[in-house]
């Protein structure tokens, strides 16, 4: 009995692969269909990768922020009084106030002006993690004098190579002439295509109409072997409604959902993905259903011979597995390829991950076995009284 098992006749492998250029119909059509998918989940990832990743890279244990504030891209201060109150519990070792906004960078090359994301911090004290910016905070001291992000956009000029070979790049910034003094990497997003560090004094000068005594983000540093959600818990406790205090990376999660649920962005993303999916169930289903349709009187032999519709049910659902197996590895070698090119043409985090690729391989196996389950209709129609 048991060598019987793998003398079965492959039925389903026969049925796909009997037709060559079914076979690479229907795989190309496979294969289009989970590009659709890994583009739109890929640009949804680096969406949001972009946009948190300036939070991430904050200085600080704890931040304060007005409660309003959903997106850097929307300024909410509060009262600087508010951050120095912290310093009244004992495991809060510093604070630390970071401002931000947009602003207008000029190409001197162009004469163009393109947004860019301008953050105001004290130099006296690292507000970010990037090494290349706390080496050089001395650099930004002196009134207009910026770091740039060498990741941004190439619109805003030849920066980086000017800079590496003179040691000295200069333009204008909100119609203010600055000389940046020096470079770090953080990269561009949705909304800013690149950023620009700069001293709290640099900042008002470039921001007249910001008040001193209001601060954007604060960040807190907290004392070694300090318990954070406990000294979380005693801030919020303390402090009046007008602030709100989170971790770096519920700092971050507000960013997220704002571009998420906030905007249209990641509901036409999302769309996106549901179009592939039935793209892919409509091409599948249709090489099933022809398949299906070419083969009746075989099937309907097939079922006077006692092969139930179970039986035939089973021989598509492996008919669309395999189609789900040819289809998604050349899309998934050709989303990569894409991917590349992408996060080169836009400068934006875009890049294939493991999770992903396992999640657009389970929606194929998925897209396929219900187009299987559909085409099932027609083969229940085979009746071998038609073929006797």
């Amino acid at each position: 009995m048991l060598p019987n098992l793998f003398k079965k006749t492959p039925l389903a492998w026969l049925q796909v692969t009997k037709e060559k250029t079914r076979l690479a119909v229907a795989v190309a059509g496979i294969a289009f269909a989970d590009m659709l998918i890994f583009l739109q989940m890929g640009f949804e990832a680096a969406l949001y990768d972009a946009s948190i990743q300036p939070h991430r890279n904050l200085n600080a244990d704890l931040v304060m922020i007005d409660p309003q504030l959903q997106t850097l891209f929307a300024v909410k201060s509060f009262s600087r009084e508010r951050l120095y109150q912290g310093l009244s519990i004992d495991e809060v070792a510093s604070v630390n106030p970071v401002r931000f906004s947009l602003g207008q960078w000029r190409n001197p090359d162009t004469r163009l002006e393109r947004t860019i994301l301008v953050w105001g911090v004290d130099p006296s004290q690292p507000a970010f993690k990037f090494d290349e910016v706390n080496r050089n905070l001395d650099q930004i001291k002196l009134l207009d004098q910026v770091m740039f992000d060498r990741a941004g956009r190439p619109e805003f000029g030849p920066i980086a190579e000017t800079f590496a070979k003179t040691n000295k790049y200069e333009t204008e910034l909100n119609n203010i002439s600055v000389n940046v003094t020096g470079l770090y990497t953080n990269g561009a997003s949705f909304a800013a295509d690149g950023n620009v560090i700069a001293s709290e004094s640099t900042f008002m000068h470039l921001f007249p109409n910001r008040k001193t005594d209001e601060v954007d983000i604060g960040l807190i540093k907290l004392k070694s072997g300090a318990d954070r959600e406990q000294v979380k818990s005693r801030l919020e406790s303390m402090l009046p409604d007008d602030v709100k205090v989170l971790t770096v990376e519920d700092f971050a999660q507000v960013e997220k959902a704002y571009w998420e649920s906030g905007t249209a962005i990641g509901f036409i993303f999302g769309i996106g993905v549901g179009v592939g999916f039935i793209v892919g169930i409509v091409i599948v289903y249709q090489i099933l259903y022809s398949d299906v349709s070419d083969h009746l009187p075989e099937y309907a032999t097939l079922k006077a011979m006692g092969y139930t519709d179970m039986y035939l049910l089973g021989v598509l659902v492996q008919e669309s597995l395999l189609l789900a197996l040819l289809g998604f590895f050349p899309g998934f070698l050709l989303s990569a390829g894409l991917y590349q090119l992408a996060a080169t043409a836009t400068m934006l985090p875009v890049g294939m991950t493991l999770n992903r690729a396992v999640n657009v391989f389970v929606l194929t196996v998925v897209m396929c076995s219900v187009s299987g389950a559909i085409a099932m209709r027609k083969l229940r129609s085979a009746d071998p009284a038609d073929v006797f």
